[in-house]
């Protein structure tokens, strides 16, 4: 980019214009004066130079303008400045998410493509992942290495966890994970199929708590409504499939994402459960900023240098042919 800082200097231009003019009618002056004598004669050498004097004085005086002007030139950068969201993914495994109510396989293979898609649209973001059933533990952590983030999500299984649902404590793992975060929002993605029959904290407790570090709570209840096939593995009759009652205590999952400020959604297929996670990205969105600047080198020796050179020239070339200084 290249552009002059001080263009008013411009009117300086009118100099160097007004000097050729006042050149050309001496010059003229000249010619009338001698009656056209001159005129057949051939121009030497020396009367050539001279003609373009005038032009060389000229050239320098317009390239000293323009000097003058501050010539620069710039080179723009592009700063992207973003405010990134922590989310904590928190996912249920326990045996009832092998139902399925939910094509092409079942409701943890599901709700592990869904989650995967959800980290792979948030590329400035920290995530993290929580899994629970009877217990609850940190998967993965806060990371932006979401390659690696994806990889324990593939490593969700279920029976990798003793069963049963403990909801309070899973929410408790991811508020503890979010409490020391300084990002601008902190959330908290809970999906669950049941009710909280296990562990320590009841969900209206760590409610409380991630209200308390301002950790905003949305929960995603999924399955069918009524009854679900559920594979159970027989002893003797090897694998069967059983109906199991759909029980999700909607009314906690409600409750608990009201008291945090967020939201409860209900997933009864697959479909409707990649909507879900594509409005929950919709409404965390993460910030970013873009921002430009122009770092400017003045480049006001470029005609500088060429238009002193161009004047002494000029000034010695007279000074050598008519035996004066101009």
């Amino acid at each position: 980019m290249f552009r002059f800082h001080e263009p008013l200097y411009f009117l300086l231009l009118t100099v160097p214009a007004a000097w050729l003019w006042l050149r050309a009618r001496r010059r003229a002056a000249f010619g009338a004066s001698t009656g056209g004598a001159l005129a057949g004669l051939p121009p030497t050498w020396r009367v050539r130079l001279l003609a373009v004097l005038p032009w060389v004085w000229a050239i320098g005086m317009v390239l000293l303008v323009l000097a003058l002007g501050r010539p620069r030139m710039g080179h723009s950068y592009r700063e992207q400045v973003t405010r990134g969201v922590d989310i904590m993914l928190v996912v249920d495994c326990s045996g009832s998410m092998a139902s399925e109510d939910f094509k092409p396989r079942n409701r943890l293979w599901v709700a592990k493509d869904v989650v995967k898609d959800f980290i792979q649209r948030r590329p400035d973001d920290r995530l993290g992942l929580v899994v629970f059933a009877g217990q609850a533990f940190t998967q993965c952590p806060l990371t932006l290495d979401h390659g690696v983030l994806l990889s324990f999500v593939d490593r969700v299984e279920l029976g990798m966890i003793e069963d049963g649902t403990a909801i309070g404590n899973a929410l408790a793992t991811a508020v503890d994970r979010l409490r020391r975060s300084d990002a601008k929002s902190r959330i908290v993605v809970l999906l669950t199929d049941g009710q909280n029959n296990r562990g320590e904290v009841a969900p209206p407790t760590a409610a409380e708590i991630a209200k308390t570090f301002g950790v905003k709570v949305y929960t995603v209840g999924v399955g069918t409504r009524g009854f679900a096939m559920m594979p159970v593995d027989d002893p003797v009759f090897g694998k069967r499939y059983v109906q199991t009652q759909v029980n999700i205590d909607e009314e906690t999952l409600e409750a608990v994402a009201r008291k945090t400020g967020g939201r409860y959604f209900r997933a009864t297929d697959a479909e409707k459960l990649k909507e879900i996670y594509g409005t929950i990205d919709q409404l965390e969105k993460t910030e970013v900023k873009t921002r430009e600047r122009t770092d400017w080198t003045d480049r006001f020796a470029w005609f500088l240098i060429p238009g002193l050179a161009l004047l002494l020239a000029a000034a010695f070339v007279e000074a050598a042919l008519l035996g004066r200084l101009p």
